[in-house]
């Protein structure tokens, strides 16, 4: 009789994220998305003329190994009720933070679900699709969508023409 030599099945492509809430509601992020989770040290106010009222979700900046992030209030940028937020996810490959009310751990999601229709305007491109786990419908947010090209070029412009200005 000759010998089946069976092939290992396809593996299910899995991505890592983390779990993170904001006015009691579930979100997800990728994991590779952030560089950094830390409590709220070291957060400054933000106010720069016109342009805090332009970019109204920045509550704040943070100064990390001399960058400067414009930290946005997640609460305020999903249009959700006010929340208590507790920690900060500093994003990779961008001057952007995000205000959280905690973190809850990081998994793994197997399938990424397209948003249902339903979902129009804005919130299409808050997020990358929606994500089960045990049982949940956990939206996965897209970590570039918390701050547009042109809302950091007109930040860093900002910010940089403030440190050039000259004290009076």
């Amino acid at each position: 009789m000759k010998e089946l030599n069976p092939r290992p099945l396809p593996k299910t492509p899995q991505e890592g994220v983390i779990l993170f809430s904001v006015a009691g509601f579930k979100f997800a992020i990728a994991a590779g998305a952030v560089k950094e989770i830390r409590g709220l040290e070291g957060l400054n106010a933000f106010t720069l003329g016109g342009i805090s009222e332009r970019v109204e979700k920045l509550r704040y900046t943070l100064e990390r190994s001399g960058t400067t992030y414009f930290v946005v209030d997640a609460s305020r940028h999903f249009r959700l009720s006010a929340s208590s937020p507790g920690r900060v996810l500093v994003l990779r490959n961008s001057p952007t933070a995000v205000l959280v009310d905690s973190t809850d751990r990081m998994t793994d999601i197997s399938t990424l679900h397209a948003l249902p229709r339903a979902f129009q305007g804005e919130e299409r491109t808050w997020y990358r699709g929606l994500a089960i786990l045990n049982g949940e419908v956990v939206p996965v947010v897209n970590a570039g969508a918390f701050l547009s090209k042109a809302d950091q070029e007109v930040l860093q412009a900002g910010l940089e023409g403030l440190r050039g200005a000259p004290v009076v």
